[in-house]
C-alpha cells in the first residue's frame, strides 16, 4: 500500500470504450482540470477519479481518496493498491481498544458487512498467534480456518446488510458512505456498551472524519466519538485487523448461504466475469429476484439489465 496523506492510489489501464463509460458514468459529477494529458475528472463519493490518454491514445483512470479501492474494484475486480516499502512497525496502540472494518462495498452481488471488535492489550499475542497482524494478506482458506477460534476468544459486533435493503435505502437518498458510516457506528457502539471504559476506539478510514460525522444525522442514535480515523487501519490497530478478520468471515458465509440457496457460484467483484454470471442469473430467477441480491446502483445493473 502507498499512503498519501492517508489516501489510497489506485491506477490501471482501460480501453477507450472504458473511458467513454467511466465518463458517462461519472459526468455529473465532472470537475474541470487542465493537466497534461487528463481527459477527464470527477469527485464521486469522496473519491477523485482522473481519467489520462497518452499521445498514443492509450487510456488510463486513477482513483485516489480514502476509499479509492472500493471504488476502483467497481470497474475492475483486480485493482488493487500496491505494498508501501515502508511497513509499519508493529501496532500503535498495545492498550485494550475497539474498532471497525467492512466488506462488500465494492461488490455488485453481495452484501455489505461491518465488524466492530474488542481487544485486550493482554490478549496481543494470542491474536498475533492467530496470524490476525497480516489480516489483509491471509488467504480466504486461512480466514475459514482461524476465524471461529477467534470468535470464541474475542467479543465482535457483526452487521449484515442484504442488498435488497441497501438498494431501499439508496433509494430513500443514502449513498454509500452514509449507510457505512451508520453501520460503522451502530457496531462500535454495541461493543461500547459492553466495554464502557474503552479509550481507544478506531476506524478504518473510508471518507473525511468531518464527512463521517455529518451522515450520522438521526437525532435518536447515540454517536461513538473521540475516534481515530486511519486508513488501512488494520496494519496499524489490532482491534481493527480482527474486525477486517471477521467481516470477511462472516462475508464468506454469506456468500455460502446464496450458493446453497440459488445453487450457482457467486463471483466478487464487479467485473465483466460478474456481468455474466449476472445474465444467467436472470435468465433463471428472473429480474424480481436478481434484484434481492444486486446493488442497483453500479453501472453494471444497468449493463445487464438493459
Amino acid at each position: 500500500m502507498i499512503i498519501y496523506m492517508n489516501k489510497e492510489i489506485v491506477s490501471f489501464a482501460i480501453t477507450n470504450e472504458q473511458a467513454k463509460e467511466m465518463m458517462a458514468f461519472y459526468l455529473a459529477y465532472q470537475k474541470p482540470n487542465n493537466g497534461e494529458y487528463v481527459v477527464f475528472q470527477a469527485e464521486y463519493s469522496g473519491v477523485i477519479i482522473t481519467i489520462y490518454c497518452d499521445k498514443k491514445g492509450k487510456h488510463k483512470v486513477v482513483f485516489s481518496g480514502g476509499a479509492a479501492l472500493v471504488e476502483a474494484q467497481k470497474w475492475n475486480a483486480e485493482a488493487e493498491v500496491k505494498e508501501s516499502t515502508v511497513a509499519p512497525k508493529g501496532w500503535l496502540c498495545k492498550d485494550n481498544q475497539i474498532g471497525s472494518d467492512e466488506v462488500g462495498v465494492g461488490d455488485f452481488l453481495l452484501p455489505v458487512i461491518v465488524v466492530a471488535a474488542f481487544v485486550r492489550g493482554r490478549d496481543l499475542k494470542e491474536l498475533e498467534s492467530f496470524g490476525v497482524k497480516d489480516s489483509k494478506k491471509l488467504t480466504d482458506e486461512k480466514i475459514r480456518e482461524i476465524a471461529p477460534g477467534l470468535l470464541k476468544k474475542f467479543f465482535v459486533s457483526k452487521l449484515c446488510l442484504p442488498n435488497g435493503h441497501y438498494n431501499e435505502l439508496i433509494e430513500q437518498g443514502e449513498n454509500l458512505n452514509s449507510i457505512k458510516a451508520k453501520m460503522h457506528n451502530r457496531a462500535l457502539l454495541n461493543m461500547f456498551k459492553k466495554f464502557p471504559d474503552t479509550k481507544n476506539i478506531f476506524v478504518d478510514q473510508f471518507v473525511a472524519e468531518s464527512k463521517y460525522f455529518a451522515y450520522l444525522n438521526d437525532p435518536k442514535e447515540q454517536k461513538i466519538f473521540n475516534i481515530t480515523f486511519k486508513t488501512k487501519g488494520e496494519s496499524y490497530y489490532p482491534c481493527v485487523a480482527l474486525a477486517s478478520c471477521i467481516a470477511r468471515y462472516a462475508f464468506l458465509l454469506e456468500k455460502d448461504a446464496l450458493e446453497k440457496k440459488y445453487k450457482m457460484t457467486f463471483p466478487f467483484g464487479a467485473s465483466s466475469k460478474v456481468n455474466e454470471f449476472a445474465k444467467k442469473f436472470i435468465k433463471k430467477y428472473g429480474l424480481e429476484e436478481f434484484n434481492k441480491i444486486a446493488k442497483k446502483h453500479f453501472a453494471n445493473y444497468k449493463e445487464v439489465t438493459e
